[in-house]
């Protein structure tokens, strides 16, 4: 309407900023070669951050890159939820419609949340995975419609972003890895102060490679003078040039600013006053203009011009004129769309806006609002209820402000916005005192606390209380991952309750607490749960009832398994059915059936998941349908039943994949690599524990995951890299761990590391301590690998001389706990074997028929390394008894599975077997010339006859002190052959080294083995 208005006090010549220009166009070339970019431009209000950006956009639009611009918007505390990107994906709706359409299809819903135009907003559902859940979508969304076209996505003003955008933007920054994308994101740095909320996300991009920053300075005097040039149209006085770079200190937009004041007349022009050069145009327009100037400074960041009207009070010409001065003077702008109008800069806006009296303000605020309470169609429909909000609460009245800010309360959970939510409910409860009582009355739980449990009352019907909203704002800030803010507000409720006898409520609130403070990792949560549970003993049932019983029985089921969990578990069943609660009653029976499965009903429990998992799929509950998948994969490969297992996890994962329940994916994804670890499949396992780190969200399937590939390191010999992964996972886990599920892999783990290193004492250590914690009821599935472990690492000590002190005591300790471990299916009565006779050869008491027991009970398992592993030892006793067909058919056998699986360690025990017996392990070893001789097996390493003298004594635990006097060299000779011979064996120390030596008894011969007369087998 306006556009076509002349404005000079832009400088046509694009003043310095070459460089800046140049690393932004660089990132637009790497983009067209499929590689994201991501950047960030910080500098002043006023140094030419918006010229920068519009200079690159006119190059990208030349280049032929789609465009799209969006900016956050300032009006208030609360902001709007992901504003930028909602105007900047509205553009590209505009720009490609069916090319937007196919990226989103099939997650239309959810996308709606960030760009309305997709369709309705669901209601839900909400939970801790929502936001990130929607970032996931919106990232890959982004993906796809940059996969065959370069786009630029820009984010303007970032210093006003709402939570909710700083999260996304840092969401697409980290995980972008596709597609011809440029994002650039600009922000005030003079506003950025210590406690400002974009600083932490500044500091974390900063660590980001994938992130370049551009800082934009002042200009330099030359650069000024040729700015004036540019705005004059001529070659400026030189005087003139000082005077306003004096003035300015080079500020790009105060030196436009000293020059239209100037050309205008103003004599006051050059004002030591920031806010009165801001101000002085301003002051020289009509005074119809001036009022309409400060109507358009409390409208926002953008005034739409149907609602300018409405709110102006002039006819239509007289707004017209009064626009045209205004856009004239370079005051206001029209906006791209035309739709609407804006401040050339926003100093120019924050300054009329604190010149207004307060009286003013509230005013014209309460005109704001009460045309968008006559006409809902002035403004967006997604922006309706969150802008009334704003201007009905700096129209200082309580009464419409509270209703209004609880409107926009839910319109921000819709948005999946909880960090918005959350300051919504805080600025609520502010009001709440304010507000008539006739107002608060009116509010109901119903419309304002989705997701709060009724409490013993009708929400339909009962009046919203101050604890209802500290109960929904409670979820609020741990949906939006404020849990420390969240545990702050259960403090006050439960405060607030000391006067309020209110056992559910309360109930409901130490559940929550519960949850928190495991959560953070300040606890394990129980004592929380203990109360709430007090707190509703003896009540009739309820949801908050059942609530509390299930949380109960599942903290149980982790932590302290016991049949009082089970009975707990199937109160909270009884009690969900008897008030209707069927999603809590599903939750509860997933309980009940993983309980079961741990107290020896397998087929009960896993009849039981089954049906929730054909309910909740039914009824479209996928995260609880995610939890029935974790739980029944968990259970049957506690079963043996690994194949059903993956079998099952590939469904599950592909269910909460389709809903983004990223949490719930990598639970499934790690409990598939578990099995795949089981069935041999390695690398398919690796994939799976790196999907897990990929998509986990939260600390404890991270923690999984690290531990699932520490184990597959270690299997492989990968000693450097499984230790990473162990340390990786307790820091996962955190301090406060105390899951016997979590905390019995990781000893398991640390048994490994030791043994593999030599460290036999450490291996005691450990054992002794998870036997002294003790292994708990349904946890045979951890503690049988771990005994194993440490009885094969007894066994492949004896005879050195560190281990020798302490043996006794330490086979006790493992038979003492075998003694205690149910071996309820085969694949736990095979480990029991193998333990047995495991610690036979600690004691050198193992005979031929020990290890074919072994042998024959893991054979049926499908467990290739557990029977790669058997065969190995089998064919070990069958050589040392002469029998050496069958040992050369089960040492190839395993030869071949610790070629295909990638176990190193195995294979390289196995072919120094085969040397020493001159057995082939291959065809092509079969098909060569007879074997000479027997080789030395230290020889066979690439050992010299020295080096065997230094390995020998350093696997007796000598010093290079006591080499040295032992072979008649010098110490630092003995240290020369001792690093060669680390470097050789492909080892990191001498403890490595030696329990090497001793493993594949390079300084003596087998065991003694049959033909010594059969006795019956001693038990564990």
């Amino acid at each position: 309407m306006l556009g076509g208005v002349e404005t000079r006090s832009v400088s046509p010549v694009f003043v310095g900023r070459a460089d800046e220009l140049a690393v932004l166009t660089d990132a637009l070339t790497r983009a067209a070669g499929r590689e994201p970019q991501a950047m960030l431009i910080g500098g002043e209000a006023g140094v030419g951050k918006t010229r920068l950006t519009e200079e690159f956009l006119c190059e990208a639009d030349r280049r032929g890159a789609v465009v799209a611009v969006g900016g956050c918007v300032e009006i208030g505390a609360e902001g709007l939820p992901f504003a930028p990107f909602s105007t900047a994906l509205r553009t590209l709706h505009r720009l490609l419609p069916e090319e937007l359409a196919a990226a989103a299809a099939g997650q239309e819903d959810e996308l709606a949340r960030i760009l309305p135009e997709l369709g309705d907003t669901p209601r839900g559902p909400h939970d801790e995975e929502s936001t990130a859940r929607l970032f996931e979508l919106t990232a890959r969304m982004l993906e796809r419609l940059a996969a065959d076209r370069t786009v630029v996505l820009v984010l303007e003003d970032l210093h006003w972003a709402d939570t909710s955008t700083r999260h996304l933007l840092s969401y697409l920054f980290r995980t972008l890895g596709s597609g011809r994308l440029v994002v650039v994101a600009t922000y005030r740095a003079d506003d950025v102060h210590r406690r400002h909320p974009l600083r932490p996300l500044l500091a974390e991009l900063d660590r980001l490679r994938t992130v370049r920053r551009i800082e934009l300075s002042r200009f330099n005097r030359a650069e000024v003078r040729r700015q004036l040039a540019g705005i004059l149209a001529a070659q400026p006085d030189e005087d003139f040039v000082d005077s306003v770079f004096d003035r300015s200190d080079g500020n790009a937009f105060f030196v436009e600013e000293l020059v239209a004041s100037k050309e205008s007349g103003c004599r006051t022009g050059l004002t030591e006053s920031l806010r009165d050069l801001l101000l002085v145009r301003v002051e020289v327009l009509p005074d119809e203009t001036q009022r309409l100037v400060r109507i358009v400074a409390e409208g926002g960041s953008t005034v739409e011009y149907p609602l300018l009207r409405a709110v102006a009070g002039l006819t239509e010409d007289e707004l017209i004129e009064a626009l045209r001065a205004a856009v004239g003077a370079n005051i206001l702008l029209a906006t791209a769309d035309g739709d609407g109008y804006r401040f050339r800069h926003s100093l120019v806006r924050e300054a009329v806006s604190d010149d207004l009296l307060p009286g003013e303000r509230a005013r014209v605020n309460r005109r704001y609002a009460e045309a968008m309470e006559a006409d809902g169609s002035l403004v967006r429909a997604e922006e309706r209820v969150i802008r009334l909000a704003s201007f009905w609460y700096h129209a200082n009245d309580p009464a419409k402000a509270l209703p209004a800010v609880l409107a926009a309360s839910v319109a921000a959970r819709r948005r999946h916005a909880y960090s918005e939510q959350l300051r919504l409910l805080e600025r609520a409860m502010d009001l709440w005192d304010s507000a008539p009582e006739s107002v608060r009355e009116a509010l109901r739980p119903a419309d304002y606390t989705e997701v709060y449990p009724p409490c013993g009352c009708d929400p339909a019907t009962t009046a919203l209380r101050r604890i209802d909203l500290l109960a929904e704002a409670t979820v609020a800030a741990r949906y939006g991952g404020e849990r420390d803010r969240a545990l702050k507000i259960t403090k006050m409720a439960l405060r607030l309750l000391e006067d309020d006898r209110d056992p559910l409520r309360a109930a409901w609130f130490w559940t929550e607490r519960s949850r928190l403070i495991a959560g953070l990792g300040r606890g394990d949560g129980w004592e929380e749960i203990a109360k709430a549970q007090d707190l509703v003993r003896g009540l009739p049932p309820s949801q908050v009832h059942a609530e509390v019983l299930v949380r109960a029985a599942s903290w149980g089921m982790l932590h302290n398994p016991g049949p009082d969990n089970l009975a707990a578990a199937e109160r909270a069943v009884e009690y969900a059915r008897m008030v209707g609660a069927e999603e809590t009653e599903l939750n509860a029976r997933i309980t009940v059936g993983a309980l079961r499965a741990d107290s020896g009903d397998g087929e009960g429990g896993l009849a039981e998941m089954r049906a929730v998992v054909e309910r909740t799929t039914q009824l479209g509950l996928t995260m609880l349908a995610g939890r029935a998948h974790i739980n029944l994969t968990s259970q049957l490969e506690s079963l043996g039943r690994s194949h059903e297992a993956v079998e099952l996890a590939e469904q599950g994962a592909e269910l909460v994949r389709r809903s983004r329940l990223l949490d719930s994916e990598a639970w499934v994804c790690g409990n598939m690599a578990e099995s795949l670890y089981s069935l041999g499949r390695w690398d398919e396992a690796t994939e799976a524990a790196r999907r897990t780190l990929l998509v986990g969200q939260s600390a404890a399937p991270r923690g999984c995951a690290s531990a699932r590939l520490a184990y597959l390191a270690l299997a492989r010999g990968e000693l450097a890299e499984a230790a990473h992964q162990l340390a990786a996972a307790h820091t996962h886990y955190g301090t406060h761990e105390t899951q016997p599920q979590h905390r019995i892999p990781l000893r398991r783990l640390s048994i490994g590391l030791a043994a593999a290193e030599g460290r036999i004492a450490d291996v005691r250590a450990e054992t002794a301590a998870a036997a002294a914690y003790g292994f708990p009821l349904g946890q045979h599935r951890y503690a049988w690998p771990l005994l194993l472990a440490a009885a094969t690492a007894e066994a492949d000590a004896r005879g050195l001389p560190a281990a020798e002190a302490g043996r006794e005591a330490a086979l006790a300790v493992l038979r003492t706990a075998a003694r205690s471990l149910a071996t309820p299916v085969p694949v736990w009565a095979a480990h029991a074997e193998y333990l047995r006779a495991e610690l036979l050869r600690a004691e050198a008491r193992d005979t031929l028929t020990d290890w074919t027991a072994v042998e024959q009970a893991v054979r049926p398992l499908e467990r290739p390394y557990l029977l790669a592993r058997a065969c190995h030892r089998l064919a070990e006793a069958l050589l040392a008894a002469g029998d050496r067909e069958p040992a050369a058919l089960l040492l190839r056998e395993a030869y071949a599975t610790a070629e295909r699986i990638g176990s190193r360690m195995l294979r390289e025990d196995l072919a120094l077997l085969a040397q020493r017996a001159r057995l082939p392990l291959t065809d092509a070893d079969s098909a060569a010339t007879p074997p000479a001789p027997e080789t030395d097996p230290v020889e066979a390493l690439g050992l010299t006859s020295r080096e065997r003298d230094v390995l020998r004594l350093v696997a007796a635990g000598s010093t290079n002190r006591k080499i040295a006097e032992e072979l008649f060299i010098s110490p630092k000779t003995a240290s020369v052959h001792v690093s060669n011979i680390l470097a050789k064996l492909g080892v990191a120390g001498r403890g490595e080294a030696a329990a090497l030596a001793h493993r594949l008894r390079l300084f003596a011969g087998p065991a003694p083995v049959s033909p010594r007369p059969e006795v019956a087998r001693p038990g564990v």
